[in-house]
């Protein structure tokens, strides 16, 4: 039942996780902690520190307990992250500041951990990579187990969640997500701050669970017992919607329901259009737990696996070792479909136990990705080594990041080569030699697509930042995040141009970013010939059902109108015209 008698407050966040829910808000309010500020006597100096050092301990002891926990019932992968909260316990960052801030300030100890905390969570500000910059979550979570435990609160409380219920929350504790989710009473999340890789979307997704990150201020606008439908595609949240808009709601969920249905009973069929064109439909993934959710929506391989989650939170980058484990796990867990592996894509200033290089004015175009590894060769040696030992295991498909010019694909490819020779004059196992392609993600190698199909066994095509670099936008800067418009006629031309230079080559060409899960969109795919499309789980019935519902000679038919037409607006609402019109599909 709806309250049409309350206005309907209209939410929008970030989809983090798909799906559909509709339910009554259950508000988690944990995160809000008054700190108390107090001035020290010289005296109290000394206790304070110890006041510190045994909330610190205490803290430790409270997520060994929740590590064992939650590995004994949900696996290992979530526990990776309660092991980075307990690093961080030990980092001099973290601790001595606060230490410091004690004894030469005179503060108490909850006030100084709070001072300190908000001081790395600025440096977090500054990260220009995604992922990283999500770990400010992180910080919070620490440094209020620390404060609650100063303060004699009581932490790692059990929820009770009513069952159907949409959580809001500011943000959540690791912890606290994957056990509500695990619980099955949980229906949504919708949390205040988060983006696409915050711990709450990461498990949202795992366990399939709708989410809508990054929605402002919910938390303090979504009352308790409030009714919410959400739509964590599209990152859409209604409070107390009218009864129309639950019936749309409503019958949205029962499409995805239907969706999921058929995703199970169709999820060994091929994606093949009406006239037999076929595109294999592959995974985007992070963590080994997210495998299951693929293999259930019918991913036939893992098309990105990203490693940057290798380097989070550590004192020393990852040992050959290291790598080596984490790459061989997902290859056997892939039971010989191909997964493609996409070596380091952060900074210098993220990669731990490194030197800080000089800040740079514009770090997304600064020393990134390929360009830091081919500056780091022992660093990035080391990957390389594991990547082919782990080749051992499985269909692995290897893919280097940012690469703008042939030269840098060959250093890039040559280093690879003498890790090879190096492994086995030392006798150790190394598998057939597998495909080498590269990111098509910046607009030089995009006009330069025919030289660089010479030199690479397939590319793919990283949409989020092709068109930010094309567009010349920012899409985290909300002033011009509008501009982002992946029917913008440049972006279609540029992805004309790598599709042919792929063809003319003879080599896959694939699609991974945001662009590649997004029905809307998936009608110009199919035209232009993307060999492989390649998204998370949830996204993955419904690209595969509207392909086999199409044809690619229509497809390319309506490409062809819409690409005479000039702006973006007009090519959207052509293509979404069309869309409804032709095929009964209503897009967001």
């Amino acid at each position: 039942m709806s309250s049409q008698a309350t206005p309907t407050l209209r939410l929008m966040g970030i989809g983090a996780s798909p799906g559909v829910a509709v339910g009554h808000a259950f508000i988690l309010d944990r995160k809000r902690i008054r700190t108390p500020k107090l001035r020290l006597a010289e005296a109290e100096v000394e206790p304070e520190r110890m006041r510190m050092k045994t909330a610190v301990d205490l803290s430790d002891r409270q997520l060994i307990e929740l590590k064992d926990q939650i590995t004994r019932t949900e696996g290992s992968d979530h526990a990776l992250i309660l092991e980075a909260h307990r690093l961080m316990l030990q980092d001099p960052m973290l601790v001595d500041a606060v230490n410091q801030l004690i004894v030469e300030d005179r503060i108490n100890a909850e006030w100084a951990v709070r001072r300190v905390a908000r001081k790395i969570k600025h440096l977090f500000d500054n990260i220009p990579d995604e992922y990283f910059r999500e770990r400010r979550s992180d910080v919070d979570y620490v440094a209020d187990r620390i404060i609650r435990n100063l303060m004699g609160q009581v932490v790692d409380e059990e929820v009770e969640v009513p069952a159907e219920a949409i959580v809001v929350a500011h943000d959540l504790p690791p912890a606290d997500a994957a056990m509500m989710a695990r619980s099955g009473r949980v229906a949504g999340f919708v949390t205040d701050l988060g983006g696409h890789t915050s711990h709450t979307a990461i498990v949202a997704r795992a366990r399939e669970t709708p989410a809508v990150v990054g929605a402002g201020r919910a938390s303090e606008q979504i009352s308790p017992g409030d009714l919410v439908a959400m739509d964590g595609t599209r990152g859409l949240v209604l409070v107390n919607p009218t009864e129309e808009q639950l019936q749309s709601f409503r019958e949205e969920q029962r499409r995805h329901r239907d969706a999921e249905q058929l995703a199970l009973a169709t999820k060994d069929l091929a994606a093949v259009s009406t006239d037999d064109f076929r595109i294999r439909l592959n995974g985007n993934m992070e963590f080994l737990e997210e495998i299951p959710s693929l293999l259930a929506h019918g991913a036939e391989g893992i098309g990105l696996y990203r490693t940057e989650f290798m380097f989070l939170d550590r004192k020393t980058a990852p040992t050959e070792e290291e790598h080596y484990r984490a790459y061989r796990q997902v290859l056997e867990a892939m039971g010989g479909r191909p997964v493609t592996i996409r070596t380091l894509d952060l900074g210098g200033d993220k990669v731990p136990g490194k030197t800080k290089h000089e800040k740079e004015p514009n770090p997304a175009m600064g020393l990134r990705a390929i360009r830091y590894c081919l500056s780091n060769r022992e660093l990035f040696r080391t990957q390389l080594r594991a990547l082919l030992r782990a080749s051992v295991h499985g269909n692995l498909r290897l893919m280097f990041p940012l690469i703008c010019g042939v030269s840098e694909l060959r250093e890039a490819r040559a280093e690879l080569e003498a890790c090879r020779t190096e492994l086995g004059r030392a006798g150790v196992p190394v598998g057939k030699r597998f495909p080498v392609g590269i990111m098509v993600e910046t607009p030089s190698a995009a006009m330069i697509a025919d030289r660089l199909a010479q030199e690479a066994d397939f590319f793919s095509v990283g949409t989020n930042d092709l068109i930010q670099y094309s567009l010349a936008i920012d899409r985290q800067n909300r002033e011009v995040a509008y501009l982002y418009r992946p029917l913008h006629l440049s972006v279609l031309r540029m992805l004309e141009t790598i599709v042919d230079a792929a063809k003319a080559a003879n080599i896959p060409v694939s699609m991974c970013g945001e662009m590649a899960g997004d029905p809307l969109y998936t009608l110009v795919l199919l035209a232009m010939g993307f060999d492989e499309l390649s998204m998370t789980s949830g996204q993955i019935p419904a690209v595969k059902g509207f392909i086999r519902r199409v044809g690619r000679a229509e497809a390319k038919e309506l490409l062809r109108e819409a690409m005479e037409l000039t702006t973006a607006e007009e090519i959207e609402r052509f293509m979404r015209t069309e869309m409804e019109r032709r095929f009964g599909v209503v897009s967001s």
